[in-house]
């Protein structure tokens, strides 16, 4: 306990010249703001991350896999709202850019950076060359897919409405239903090829998983509530400070919102992924970022014109502009690339490496590219469709995988 104690000290003051500074009034510039608010958003997430991993350890893996996207997220969502509840109050700014960015930015750097990761570090961990998935993640896949495909329609209306928000919220909620009907048939949250490392589980929350379930329940809430504040009150400063940190750096501060505040806010969620790992369960590691992944392509976009009505005090929609419309398409594009490598209910190393290669390739193309916007929209244009081509490929090669997906959600409700 006394060195999860220490953990716990250690982040609570690395969030502390936050929380002085936010319940202060206390300013200063937008580079320290960025780094004093993004390290507080970073040090809760590490407190939500502990909390979920222990929580997770008493409840069956899909259902808890799905409640720890909703916990771990929480960065992100307080970022991308806040965003988006300014743009409602500012129809005509730039804030209505920014919350789009954000969220384009957060889902691709999931797929994009987060998924081939925990390929690499099991690689690199056991040197083998693919995560298993079990037939049940077809679920999982299923409703990703769902999500996907209905990005297009929205890429077609150019607007995320109400509408959105409200068929975006059935499918998590469907998802969620069909994930809570198949531990009925007694799943348990250990993967059959995983629970063999009982004393791997590294950190704090193995200390968490010693104590008795009412104290680690208690811990757990604890934690969540702290991190959740704390979040809360960093979110707003962090968000502007992001913006004026781009102007004094004479960087784009759309890509600066786009890229490095979504890695701030997606730290609870990459860091469960990597104890996973270490802790001998790939599979939980994978799958639980692909829970984030439907998360955040439902609930996340879905609140976006949630957030913009509150803020404009009337029903309003979230338009994508000519740069946001291609950003969309490519984050979709990227969605279905991802799922068509995992129809075979396992990820490979060539294609971790290939969606790893190919998100360095929209950073570099993002960041020299910024200056020049229409060669810009084109590159984004062009790597979105590479994506689809791609996914159509590895479909062809895996066809009889599509009929199986879609029988998953009809086993789960039989």
């Amino acid at each position: 306990m006394h060195r999860f104690l220490t953990y716990l000290f250690i982040a609570m003051l690395a969030a502390s010249p936050a929380i002085f500074m936010r319940l202060h009034g206390t300013s200063a510039g937008p580079l320290v703001q960025a780094g004093v608010f993004g390290g507080a958003i970073l040090a809760a997430g590490f407190m939500l991350s502990w909390g979920a991993e222990a929580a997770e350890s008493r409840v069956s893996q899909g259902l808890m896999l799905a409640g720890l996207a909703l916990v771990t997220v929480l960065p992100e969502y307080a970022i991308d709202i806040y965003y988006a509840f300014r743009a409602g109050q500012a129809p005509d700014s730039n804030y209505v850019h920014y919350a789009a960015a954000n969220m384009t930015g957060a889902n691709r750097l999931l797929v994009g950076a987060a998924w081939p990761m925990v390929v690499f570090l099991h690689w690199r961990r056991t040197r083998e060359r693919a995560i298993e998935l079990k037939p049940s993640n077809l679920v999982e896949l299923f409703f990703l897919l769902l999500a996907s495909l209905y990005a297009f329609v929205i890429l077609i209306k150019d607007r995320i409405d109400l509408v959105d928000f409200a068929i975006l919220l059935a499918i998590f909620g469907a998802y969620i239903w069909c994930v809570s009907r198949s531990l009925r048939g007694g799943e348990t949250h250990v993967d059959e090829d995983e629970d063999d490392d009982d004393d791997a589980e590294p950190g704090p929350a193995a200390v968490l998983e010693t104590l008795t379930p009412r104290a680690q329940w208690a811990w757990t809430a604890g934690l969540t509530l702290v991190a959740g504040a704390i979040i809360l009150l960093s979110a707003e400063p962090f968000a502007n400070a992001m913006i004026g940190s781009g102007r004094a750096l004479g960087v784009d501060e759309f890509l600066l919102i786009q890229w490095i505040a979504p890695l701030t806010g997606e730290s609870p969620e990459i860091l469960l992924a990597v104890l996973f790992v270490y802790a001998a369960r790939p599979g939980s590691a994978l799958i639980a970022l692909v829970s984030d992944k439907i998360n955040q392509w439902t609930l996340l976009v879905g609140a976006l014109p949630v957030a913009m009505s509150i803020g404009a005090g009337s029903l309003i929609a979230l338009p994508l502009s000519e740069r946001q419309h291609e950003e969309f398409f490519l984050t979709a594009a990227q969605s279905l690339f991802g799922i068509s490598l995992l129809l075979g209910l396992r990820l490979r190393l060539v294609g971790a490496f290939a969606l790893a290669v190919l998100f360095g390739g929209q950073l570099v193309l993002a960041f020299s590219l910024q200056h020049n916007p229409a060669a810009e929209i084109a590159a984004l244009t062009g790597l979105g469709w590479v994506y689809l081509v791609l996914a159509a490929i590895v479909v062809a090669a895996q066809w009889r995988a599509i009929a199986a997906m879609f029988k998953a959600p009809s086993r789960v409700a039989d």
